[in-house]
C-alpha cells in the first residue's frame, strides 16, 4: 500500500515561489520516517531539515515538487483562487505518484471541502485533508521538509543577488528591500508577489 503526503511552503511569503511537495512511501516504511526524526519542518533547524531531506528522498517511493511562480500566485489571488491553485498542484502531484491514499495539509478553512477538490482534480478517491496534517502524519511531515528545503534553496539563490532576507512580511530586511526597489523603479521585480497587501500598499501613490 502506497501512502502519500502533500504540503506546501511559502504561502505567506512576499517573494519567491510557492512550493508544493508530495512524498509517497510504502505503508511499511512510515515507521522509518518517525524513527529518523521526521516532523513538521517548522520544528526543525535548517541543517536538520537538509539532513532529513536527503534521507527522505532515499527512502521514498516517489517525490514530486512544484515551484509556483509569484506571477501565477498573483493571478490566482486576483481571481480569489489561491486555494484552488494549491489544490490543483497537489492534485497533479497525487496523479503523478498514484498512491492508494493521500494525506494533505489543508489551506482551506474547510478541510473536507479542500480534500474533495483535490480528490476530484486528481481522480483519486481516497484523499484525506486536515489542518495541521504536517504535525499529525509523518508522511506529510516528510513532504513539508521537502517543500521547505526546496524553497529555502530558491531564497538562498535570490540572496546571492539581492538583500531579500527570509521573504516574509515579518522580516524587516525583506520589507526594506521591497520598499527600496519600488522607490527606485516604481514597480516590483518578477520574484516579488505584487498581489500581497504589504506590497500593494507600497505601490500605492
Amino acid at each position: 500500500m502506497l501512502v502519500c503526503g502533500v504540503d506546501e511552503a511559502g504561502r505567506g511569503s512576499m517573494l519567491g515561489p510557492l512550493v508544493i511537495a508530495a512524498v509517497s512511501v510504502p505503508k511499511s516504511r512510515i515507521a522509518s520516517l518517525r524513527d529518523m526524526g521526521v516532523r513538521d519542518s517548522k520544528r526543525l533547524s535548517p541543517g536538520r531539515r537538509q539532513e532529513l531531506y536527503d534521507r527522505i528522498v532515499d527512502l521514498a517511493g516517489g517525490c514530486c515538487v512544484s515551484r509556483i511562480s509569484p506571477g501565477a500566485v498573483d493571478r490566482s489571488v486576483k481571481r480569489h483562487e489561491l486555494n484552488c491553485l494549491e489544490a490543483r498542484y497537489m492534485a497533479r502531484a497525487i496523479s503523478k505518484l498514484r498512491p492508494d491514499v493521500s494525506y494533505v495539509d489543508s489551506c482551506d478553512v474547510d478541510p473536507a471541502r479542500f480534500g474533495r477538490a483535490v480528490s476530484r482534480m486528481s481522480r483519486s478517491p481516497d484523499v484525506r485533508s486536515f489542518h495541521g496534517a504536517d504535525a499529525r502524519y509523518a508522511v506529510v511531515s516528510a513532504a513539508s521538509i521537502v517543500a521547505k528545503v526546496t524553497r529555502d534553496r530558491e531564497i538562498s539563490r535570490l540572496r546571492g543577488r539581492h538583500e531579500v532576507g527570509s521573504g516574509y512580511p515579518s522580516d524587516a530586511r525583506t520589507v526594506g528591500f521591497v520598499r527600496e526597489y519600488i522607490r527606485r523603479n516604481r514597480s516590483v521585480p518578477p520574484f516579488v508577489r505584487a498581489s500581497w497587501r504589504p506590497v500593494r500598499r507600497m505601490l500605492s501613490p
